[in-house]
C-alpha cells in the first residue's frame, strides 16, 4: 500500500505533492486523482463521514481530516498499482516521551534531569501497539522533586529515591530493545512529540551522566512537524491535546505521565499511517546540535542499541 510522504521538513514544504517525485505526472492515474480530489474538496462533512463509513474508515475528527482520509483513500487505491513505497518501511515506531526535573516557570540556568524513560513499541504492520516499557530513574544534580514536579507528573520522592540512576536505566532499555530484535531483524525508528525529547532532555542527560550520546537516539521522528506538514496546520495546532482532539480522539490516562503520554503520541502515529501518512525520520543530533533531516533523504532505520561509552 502506497503512503504519503509527510516528512517535508518546514524549510522545504513549498505545496508540492512529494509522494510521486519519482513518478511521470503525465500519467492519467494522477489527472483521476486531481479530478477525485476536487470532489472531495466539495463535499460536506455529513458526505465526507458517509463516504467513509462506507469504505469502513474513520469517521472522527474535523472536516480537513475528513477530507484529507479520504483523498488518500482513493490516491492509495489508484496508486496501489504503482507504488511500492511500504516495502522498506520501518517495522516498529518506538515512541518515547521522557519525564524531567522541572520548577515553576522552568528557570533557564535549571538543568533537567530524565526520571522518566517510557517507550511504547507501535508495530507499523498491524498498527497495534505491540509492548511497553517503563522504568524511573533517580535524578542525581537535584535529587529532591519540587512540589510543581510531582503535581505535574505525578512521580513521587519516594518513587524516584528507589530508581536507578540514569546510565543503569538506559542499560535496561537496550537489553529490552535488543530482546524485541530492534536494529537486527526488525527495523525501527524512534518518535518524539517534539525536539525536546532528544535534543534537549537525553542530550543534557548524557553529559551529566558522563556518557556519550546513544547512537540509535541520534535521527528520529518529530511527529508534530509531521502532522503539520501532512494536515497542513500550523505549529501552533500540533500541541498533543489538539492533535488529538483533531483527530476525533479524547487523552487516554494521566496527562505528563511519560507512559500515558506515549501511548496518546502513538495512537496519533496510528491514526496517520491509517490516514496514508509515511512517518519518517525528520530530525537528528549532529555534533550536539539539532538538525533538520531533508525530505530527500533516503529511508533508513536505526541501528541496533549499544551502550555509549562514558566520556573521558
Amino acid at each position: 500500500m502506497g503512503r504519503q510522504h509527510c516528512r517535508i521538513s518546514d524549510q522545504e514544504t513549498n505545496g508540492k505533492n512529494s509522494t510521486a517525485s519519482s513518478n511521470d505526472f503525465s500519467d492519467p492515474v494522477y489527472k483521476e486523482i486531481a479530478i477525485t480530489n476536487g470532489y472531495i474538496n466539495r463535499m460536506t462533512r455529513d458526505e465526507l463521514r458517509s463516504k467513509l463509513a462506507e469504505f469502513k474508515l474513520e469517521t472522527r475528527g474535523v472536516k480537513d481530516v475528513l477530507k484529507k482520509r479520504l483523498k488518500n483513500y482513493y490516491k492509495k487505491q489508484k496508486l496501489m498499482q504503482k507504488e511500492a513505497i511500504n516495502g522498506d518501511y520501518y517495522d516498529y515506531i518506538c515512541v518515547v516521551d521522557f519525564e524531567a526535573t522541572c520548577e515553576e516557570g522552568n528557570p533557564p540556568e535549571f538543568m533537567h534531569e530524565i526520571i522518566e524513560f517510557p517507550i511504547v513499541l507501535l508495530n507499523t504492520h498491524t498498527l497495534e501497539i505491540e509492548d511497553t516499557f517503563q522504568q524511573y530513574v533517580k535524578p542525581e544534580i537535584n535529587p529532591k522533586l519540587s512540589n510543581f514536579c510531582i503535581s505535574l507528573t505525578g512521580i513521587t520522592q519516594d518513587i524516584v529515591d528507589k530508581a536507578d540512576t540514569f546510565p543503569r536505566v538506559l542499560q535496561n532499555v537496550i537489553e529490552w530493545m535488543r530482546q524485541r530484535e530492534l536494529g537486527t531483524k526488525y527495523s525501527y525508528s524512534m518518535l518524539t512529540d517534539g525536539s525536546w525529547d532528544m535534543s534537549k532532555f537525553l542530550n543534557i542527560q548524557c553529559r551529566i551522566s558522563r556518557i556519550k550520546y546513544p547512537s540509535f537516539a541520534k535521527k528520529w521522528i518529530n511527529i508534530r512537524k509531521s502532522y503539520g506538514n501532512f494536515y497542513k496546520v500550523p505549529r501552533n495546532q500540533t500541541k498533543l491535546t489538539i492533535m488529538l482532539e483533531k483527530l476525533g480522539m479524547n487523552y487516554d490516562g494521566r496527562p505528563h505521565s511519560g507512559l500515558d503520554d506515549s501511548k496518546n503520541i502513538a495512537r496519533i502515529a496510528i491514526r496517520m499511517l491509517q490516514d496514508g501518512c509515511e512517518l519518517r525520520v525528520n530530525e537528528r543530533m549532529h555534533a550536539g546540535q539539532l538538525m533538520t533531516v531533508s525530505s530527500s533523504a533516503p529511508l533508513e532505520g536505526a541501528p541496533a542499541p549499544q551502550m555509549p561509552r562514558y566520556r573521558n
